[in-house]
């Protein structure tokens, strides 16, 4: 690939340092995707340029003017403080005409809501688990069809933000108590479903039209406590000493048959095709004990730091990070070029 300028869309607080000596671990740990895609692109010869955006589009245009970038990196995970305006960053660079890496604004509409994205994939024969949604300021009354025990989550966060040990619940009491806290707490609807116990599944896909489906990855819960569910809280996904403490590490998924390996990445593709998702993004499952891999949530632009799950599953499919870095890029601006359809 040529020389390109390339222009790097981060949150303010997670721009790069030029180096991450003298940064504790978990510092690093904020901003390490970050870090990371800068350092690769600057290495493989790309004029890279970071630009912190919060809650304006301006200083995108005067970058893209001024600057001139041949794509834009977004790595953006929320505009003005909301996950869900990321669409409309991507949106507004459709509408200037550049080509952006990751996910288009539709696939991201239609991902981030987990009631949505669960309804569609369902549809078109992906088991989920029962699920019901309670929304802001309502009354919390489990539906006789939803059984305990249940997991509660945010409807529209992701990176497991507001996930703890009490988000399993297994009371109505407890279900109310934990739906209010995603009210107050993280400001969202809140989703209750299933609890399946089982294995936690990972599968990258990679491509716009022609898609390549990574490796079946697993989440590895190493030395939980006995009392404790294995899931992916806050803590297992993004505290580094909490992770070395108990051995949680990812990893190749191991002692799956062919025929459910080739079916659970068979599902990630037709999540990825029904969702219209395109770029780069993770799809979540949960393998339970009888072998049904259950559809939770697909993670469009997911996170890409060298030593994350995607780019691990990718490097044990022979792509090193710098190449997968610059398919990413590639894929952004084939997009750009290909013909509008009707």
């Amino acid at each position: 690939m040529k020389r390109l300028r390339v222009l790097v869309l981060v949150h303010p607080d997670l721009v790069p340092p030029d180096s991450a000596k003298g940064f504790s671990d978990n510092e690093i740990n904020a901003w390490k995707t970050e870090y990371d895609v800068v350092r690769t692109l600057r290495a493989a010869g790309h004029e890279v340029r970071p630009l912190g955006v919060h809650d304006e589009l301006k200083p995108i245009r005067e970058e893209i003017e001024g600057f001139k970038p041949h794509v834009v990196f977004t790595l953006l995970e929320q505009f003005h403080g909301e996950v869900i305006y990321d669409q409309n960053v991507v949106s507004y660079l459709e509408l200037m005409r550049i080509p952006y890496t990751g996910c288009n604004p539709r696939g991201l509409m239609l991902a981030r809501g987990k009631d949505l994205s669960k309804t569609l994939v369902h549809y078109h024969r992906v088991p989920v688990p029962a699920f019901a949604v309670f929304p802001l300021h309502r009354k919390v009354k489990r539906p006789t069809r939803l059984a305990l025990p249940l997991i509660v989550k945010s409807l529209s966060e992701d990176a497991s933000w507001g996930i703890s040990q009490a988000s399993v619940v297994d009371t109505d009491e407890k279900l109310a108590e934990r739906v209010a806290f995603i009210h107050e707490k993280i400001g969202t609807a809140a989703i209750a479903e299933q609890y399946i116990e089982g294995r936690e599944i990972y599968v990258g896909v990679l491509g716009n039209d022609r898609l390549r489906v990574l490796p079946v990855w697993e989440l590895k819960f190493g030395k939980m406590p006995e009392d404790s569910y294995a899931i992916a809280t806050e803590k297992v996904k993004h505290d580094p000493n909490y992770q070395k403490r108990l051995g949680i590490e990812d990893g190749p998924a191991r002692d799956l048959s062919p025929e459910l390996y080739a079916l659970i990445q068979r599902m990630a593709k037709r999540v990825y095709k029904t969702l219209r998702l395109d770029g780069y993004a993770r799809v979540d499952f949960r393998l339970s004990t009888d072998g049904t891999p259950y559809f939770l949530e697909v993670n469009p632009n997911p996170e890409i730091a060298l030593n994350q799950e995607f780019a691990n599953a990718a490097k044990h499919d022979g792509i090193a990070y710098p190449d997968l870095l610059q398919r990413i890029l590639a894929l952004g601006i084939s997009r750009a070029n290909a013909p509008v359809s009707a």
